[in-house]
């Protein structure tokens, strides 16, 4: 048994170990593995759609504020006409001019027929 024990020393001291001309390859590692990847980029995503959805939004309720002002203008405008044509009513209605008028048509004024009209 001695002598195998002594041989298997011999050998392993006479192997020496063969050398090879491999080119050892550098294993780079990322620091983001897949996941982390695929989570960054659906994160990235959806706050580019967030802020897209956003600005439209308020492009959308910039336009609605824009007619809106139109549409009061308009009725501004609207309410000036209306406030000028009830002056002119009420100048027009005058008891003196429409007397005038009358009398320019041919009629009489009979205080035996005139009745007196009250506003509610």
């Amino acid at each position: 048994m001695e002598n195998l024990a002594r041989n298997l020393q011999e050998q392993k001291h006479f192997e020496q170990p063969v050398q090879t001309n491999k080119q050892t390859l550098k294993v780079r590692k990322s620091w983001l593995t897949p996941g982390e990847k695929i989570l960054g980029v659906a994160f990235a995503g959806i706050v580019c759609f967030g802020a897209i959805h956003i600005i439209s939004n308020q492009a959308k309720i910039y336009e609605v504020n824009k007619d809106i002002q139109k549409v009061e203008d308009k009725i501004k405008a609207q309410q000036q006409v209306n406030s000028d044509l009830q002056a002119q009513v009420k100048g027009l209605s005058n008891y003196q001019r429409i007397y005038e008028k009358a009398k320019k048509m041919g009629l009489q004024l009979n205080e035996n027929n005139i009745k007196v009209v009250q506003e509610k």
